[in-house]
């Protein structure tokens, strides 16, 4: 949306939220299409939508359950973690080494891990486990099928 002007934004944001609700393809055919329609006026628009597109469809594309999506989808279980440590070591100034900036990172990390709560959807993390589990699997056969 930064390669967009500001009246176009809301068009953007409505398109794109539409397109992640939607299985991978017929999303990433969305996507493309709102790329289209800026390839001619908003070069850097176009590029930056198709730019990860594979990418913004992975969790589309495991078929999870709708509650676990949501959850998986948003940066929310890094940005409180982050906020957490950084609320712990924000006034530190003297950092005497590396070690020590590593000791009190592990310890704001394990402070603020007593303060989660469960993600929406945990009952099924055994299908997202599945998944990868599969996809794993899936990669080593590749591994050992090359010639060479």
């Amino acid at each position: 949306m930064d390669h967009l002007p500001k009246d176009q934004h809301a068009n953007v944001k409505s398109t794109l939220r539409a397109a992640w609700k939607l299985p991978a393809d017929q999303g990433k055919r969305q996507i493309q299409q709102l790329a289209k329609w800026y390839e001619k006026k908003h070069p850097s628009a176009c590029a930056s939508l198709l730019e990860g597109l594979d990418e913004l469809f992975t969790i589309n594309a495991m078929n999870l359950p709708p509650k676990l999506m949501r959850s998986l989808a948003t940066t929310n279980v890094i940005e409180s973690t982050h906020s957490g440590s950084r609320q712990r070591i924000g006034r530190v100034k003297n950092w005497q080494d590396g070690a020590m900036a590593l000791r009190w990172a592990s310890a704001a990390f394990e402070a603020t891990a007593q303060h989660f709560k469960r993600i929406m959807g945990h009952q099924q993390l055994w299908m997202l486990k599945a998944h990868l589990d599969q996809s794993s699997e899936q990669e080593k056969v590749g591994e050992s099928k090359k010639v060479g």
